[in-house]
């Protein structure tokens, strides 16, 4: 016997770009086999831009530049072996190189007020659907913004931009090829905005007034060059120009003022495209003739039983004009009422105060003096008691440590010796880091109490404590000592106190505030950390933690902020721990598109809708629909959960009058409906009626039902539609009912039943395996009941 030809290599099907090369290519076991190519079963002996080459025992076959001709399906027969295989042709939507890279590289620039036109030409096989975006929301036309789309170019038209285009474009090209994303920034330049306010005045004296004020908040686009200052006097109505300062200098100080004399003042920002409008301040008042400022307090000098000396310093500001003295003032401390110690100014800067009565504590104020006025009187000075000089409280016997842990210290001590301690009237405990030199107070204590605990320590704190004793006459000497807290206690791995408050999933309405609360613990306390798929949490985010929590707060939430939310805890040892939960950030759907009804199946309706423009963020969204027989008629709802754009209604009566309407809903809210505005109708045919008189017999008519014709089985493939019908004759005439594999099938929507005169159909609507198995049509009256079964078979396909 001759050996039988095989393929050693099969054909492969291609997808090949327009324009491009393209070979099929197989191999057989034979030399001396003569192949035939075929494209969609019909012999190729010649094609243009198609060779045919066999080298050896490969056979090929090539395209030069592919076109939409040579798509197809082809087969190659030589001898015993056949293979197929097919080829397609993408011709996705293109543009211009240079007009492509022209528009992703260099932000297009347009002025405020001027139209804008951008035409981007493409080609591609059509149909091609062109979209514009901006900020990922879908743009549609309105009373500037136009777009507009011819098979070959798609074209934006605004008739006057404002600050408000400025952002990021994309323009969407999509065919059943593939999609061409093109994107783009649109700056709009303006003039700048007014300077950011208020108007602060710094400075306003008899002389000058300095004014402040802050950039404004929008440039325009332009960088602001400098600024105009310009000011005007109360009661006029001219403004002046006083001058202008570079962009880096937002404070003005004029020297051109009246004393005591108001003015108002304004600033404007000026960029290359003009000039803001303006920022005014309220009412600003020149000051007077300058009095001199408030001294220091007045320092306690020596004390007897009847006069107390003080002494002061000059103020640091001393007006327009000289100091000429002192007003010197005197209090019981405790009052409120200062009596003057002098009628005329004290020129030099120390004073005995007589006349004072013994054991009283006394404050004393002073105030400058000069020919624009007298000044501001000075704080008051430390109390002090008219008496004779006795001598202070001595040191604390025996300061010692009696205990410590790792935040805290406790000190103990004796009162100072008996006579030098016998008006003791308290204790103050101060405490200073070995590494600083300013003493802190830590607490006061009443005469009778000899310990103190300082809290608040970092374990093995070292540092230096003291103790003085207080009495009427001042501190005492104090005693000091150096202490150390404790080492810390063991440490406690970091971990999330999650319970039921803390949710691993939140759906917020856009323009809520997301608040997220956190409990945790460890020791020491570890360190946080907020992500947001996995790059830092946006700086609008307000994070704070404290008291074993850690907080999130998004004030007005948006779109972008949906994602996983990570928290990360870790502490000095290298332990880490995380938590993640999901926020969905959703709003209210815009309603579907356009409704378009088909009668598709005798009596029914197919309700078809373009999609919400929401489905391009929303994953969740799903559609209603609902119909109603009048126009005033309450509305009832046939579908719900519909993920699709799709609703098959099966159950219309012909020559009623239907409404339809489509809702978009995402879990949260429902969008506005999208409605038909004419009725739906089917034409109810008449029925011709012919009446044929019989003679009356006087017999019994009843008939038990019967088939006339029964059911047959059926093979369909999955998607089409299936009819399968049977006639029942019978009297009175019977009840018919379907079902399948014993389910009754009367209120599935799925299935449409008719039962035209005993002629019995039921139709499956859009075929799947759900549907494939036993069928069973009963037919039943007052006289009896029959039954036709048949089995249907659903198939893939091919």
């Amino acid at each position: 016997p001759v050996p039988r030809c095989y393929l050693n290599k099969q054909l492969a099907t291609l997808r090949v770009l327009k324009g491009d090369p393209a070979q099929l290519s197989c191999a057989v076991s034979k030399d001396n086999v003569t192949g035939t190519w075929f494209k969609d079963g019909l012999k190729l002996t010649s094609m243009d831009g198609v060779v045919f080459e066999k080298k050896g025992l490969v056979h090929k076959l090539i395209i030069n530049k592919a076109e939409d001709i040579h798509a197809g399906r082809y087969r190659f027969e030589g001898g015993d072996v056949k293979t197929e295989a097919s080829i397609f042709v993408e011709d996705p939507p293109q543009v211009d190189k240079v007009l492509l890279k022209n528009l992703s590289s260099v932000p297009t620039v347009a002025k405020a007020g001027a139209a804008l036109k951008l035409r981007v030409p493409f080609e591609g096989r059509g149909p091609i659907r062109a979209a514009w975006l901006k900020d990922r929301m879908e743009l549609g036309d309105d009373t500037r913004v136009r777009v507009d789309k011819t098979d070959t170019c798609t074209t934006l038209s605004i008739s006057s931009c404002d600050r408000r285009d400025c952002g990021d474009y994309k323009v969407r090209l999509k065919n059943d090829s593939g999609v061409l994303e093109i994107n783009f920034k649109l700056v709009v330049i303006d003039r700048p905005q007014p300077p950011a306010g208020p108007i602060k005045i710094a400075e306003s004296s008899a002389n000058n007034v300095t004014i402040q004020w802050k950039p404004p908040q929008d440039d325009g686009g332009k960088p602001v060059q400098r600024y105009l200052v310009e000011r005007q006097q109360l009661g006029r109505n001219d403004w002046e120009t006083l001058g202008e300062t570079p962009r880096s200098c937002t404070s003005f100080t004029t020297n051109n003022v009246e004393e005591e004399m108001s003015y108002y003042f304004r600033v404007r920002a000026v960029n290359t495209e003009g000039a803001s409008d303006a920022l005014e301040s309220g009412e600003v008042k020149a000051a007077g003739r300058a009095t001199p400022g408030a001294p220091d307090p007045p320092e306690i000098i020596s004390a007897s039983r009847d006069t107390i000396t003080i002494s002061w310093k000059a103020p640091c500001k001393t007006g327009a004009s000289p100091i000429l003295g002192y007003m010197v003032q005197k209090r019981k401390k405790g009052t409120v009422t200062w009596l003057p110690v002098t009628n005329v100014p004290v020129k030099d800067k120390k004073l005995e105060v007589p006349r004072l009565k013994k054991g009283v504590q006394y404050e004393f104020r002073v105030a400058a003096v000069s020919a624009a006025g007298t000044g501001h009187p000075s704080e008051p000075s430390e109390p002090a008691f008219a008496q004779d000089p006795s001598k202070l409280p001595g040191q604390v016997q025996d300061l010692k440590v009696s205990s410590s842990d790792s935040t805290s210290v406790t000190l103990t001590w004796n009162r100072p010796e008996a006579q030098d301690g016998n008006d003791v009237q308290g204790y103050e405990v101060e405490m200073r880091p070995c590494s600083s030199l300013s003493w802190s107070r830590c607490c006061s204590l009443p005469a009778g109490s000899t310990t103190c605990r300082v809290q608040g320590l970092q374990p093995r704190e070292k540092l230096l404590l003291r103790v003085r004793a207080l009495s009427d006459r001042g501190p005492g000497e104090p005693a000091e000592l150096e202490a150390c807290a404790g080492a810390a206690a063991p440490g406690v791995s970091p971990r999330f106190l999650i319970d039921d408050t803390v949710k691993s999933f939140l759906v917020i309405k856009a323009g809520e505030a997301i608040q997220v609360k956190i409990p945790f613990e460890g020791s020491p306390e570890p360190g946080v950390t907020w992500l947001k798929d996995g790059l830092p949490v946006p700086s609008r985010a307000v994070v704070s933690t404290e008291h074993g929590a850690t907080r999130l707060l998004l004030r007005a939430a948006e779109l972008r902020d949906s994602g996983t939310y990570t928290v990360e805890l870790g502490n000095g040892l290298g332990k880490r721990e995380t938590f993640s939960f999901r926020v969905q950030i959703t709003d209210t759907p815009q309603p579907p598109g356009a409704i378009r009804l088909e009668e598709n199946v005798p009596n029914t309706v197919t309700v078809t809708w373009d999609p919400s423009v929401s489905e391009q963020w929303e994953k969740n969204l799903y559609y209603t629909v609902l119909k109603r027989e009048s126009q005033r008629g309450p509305w009832h709802v046939l579908g719900d959960l519909i993920y699709n754009n799709k609703f098959t209604f099966t159950r219309v009566l012909p020559g009623r009058d239907y409404f339809f309407r489509v809702v978009a809903k995402n879990g949260l809210e429902a969008s506005d409906p999208s409605e038909t505005v004419q009725p739906w109708r089917i034409r109810k045919t008449k029925a011709e009626l012919r009446v044929k008189a019989q003679h009356y017999r006087g017999v019994n008519q009843n008939q038990p039902p019967r088939f006339l014709v029964p059911l047959k089985p059926h093979v369909v493939v999955t998607g089409t539609e299936c009819h399968m019908s049977c006639a029942v004759g019978g009297h009175p005439p019977p009840k018919i009912t379907w079902y399948k594999d014993s389910r009754d099938l009367s209120g599935d929507p799925n299935y449409f039943c008719t039962n035209d005169f005993g002629v019995c159909s039921l139709v499956v609507l859009g075929a799947t395996k759900q549907d494939e198995g036993q069928y069973m049509v009963e037919a039943s009256n007052e006289v009896g009941r029959a039954f036709s079964k048949a089995f249907l078979a659903v198939k893939g396909n091919p």
